[in-house]
């Protein structure tokens, strides 16, 4: 065979392979209902926590044993420290790889199930990151879940538009912001970054935002307040609430312990539990309207 047959045939083989890909990425989300990316623009915002929260909100909100959350963060994963899987691995069978399992039975997967130690670097170069992003998607058996969650690591580049483009029907973004000026003018990057994809804005969520002193019950706004509104309002996005600064949840990530849980009457996890509201009616708004669109 002249070289040119060759690669020709390598170039064939490539698509097919691809094309194979796709069908069981389609195949394995195709049993999923809903499927909302968290992101945040910038890194240091409390993405992950809020992440892990979140989903352990709508699993007290009646979706137990039905939620899944994708780390797809390959160089930088920290979900199973805090849902408190981190040691764990993925089980292999004849239809796939199976996700951990974690509290209130949510499906995790992770990098970091697949690193031989927390020491372990992942020193990958863009093309391989993608390349583990959708194995990740496609290989992985989910199973049917009501809602699942992916963490996309902070940015808009690479890695988070490679997954936003490979999921097939995406519900939505979930953007996670500080309240201080330079976050600010981040997230505005990541809310026009979602359009400009076609992926509806859920809404803002404004973290860390103000401190209410134990002892005395004086609130400090530290990294000042209203950002998220603010932004909210100059995008014309909604806003979904704030969750205030609790060193508990600090302390709770670090012990590998979702905060809601542990801690369901905290001004934080009533927090958390509105904002799941303010999410399903948005899901519920939109599959009206586009029951209405197909109706006419």
């Amino acid at each position: 065979m002249t070289k040119q047959g060759t690669k020709q045939t390598d170039v064939e083989e490539r698509k097919r392979a691809h094309e194979e890909q796709q069908r069981r990425l389609k195949a394995r989300t195709s049993k999923i209902k809903h499927k909302i990316a968290v992101i945040s623009g910038k890194g240091g915002v409390g993405k992950s926590t809020v992440t892990v929260n979140l989903a352990m909100a709508f699993a007290l909100h009646g979706h137990a044993n039905d939620i899944g959350i994708l780390d797809a963060d390959i160089t930088g994963p920290c979900v199973p420290k805090i849902i408190g899987l981190h040691g764990q691995s993925l089980q292999a069978g004849p239809p796939g790889l199976f996700p951990a399992t974690g509290p209130m039975g949510i499906k995790v997967v992770s990098m970091d199930f697949l690193l031989p130690s927390e020491e372990t670097p992942v020193i990958w170069r863009g093309p391989l990151k993608m390349r583990a992003i959708s194995q990740f998607l496609s290989d992985i058996v989910w199973g049917d879940l009501d809602f699942l969650f992916i963490d996309l690591p902070p940015g808009t580049g690479d890695e988070p538009l490679s997954i936003m483009q490979l999921i097939p029907e995406m519900d939505g973004v979930v953007i996670v912001t500080i309240p201080s000026e330079v976050s600010q003018i981040v997230v505005k990057k990541a809310v026009t970054f979602s359009r400009k994809l076609n992926i509806p804005v859920i809404g803002i969520i404004e973290n860390m935002s103000g401190f209410v002193c134990p002892k005395c019950g004086a609130e400090i706004n530290i990294f000042k307040t209203g950002g998220g509104e603010k932004i909210a309002k100059d995008l014309m996005t909604p806003f979904l609430g704030k969750i205030p600064i609790d060193p508990q949840i600090c302390e709770d990530s670090d012990n590998g312990v979702p905060f809601i849980i542990e801690h369901k009457d905290s001004p934080a996890s009533k927090a958390f539990m509105e904002i799941v509201k303010k999410v399903e009616a948005f899901l519920e708004a939109e599959k009206k309207s586009n029951a209405e669109m197909e109706g006419k």
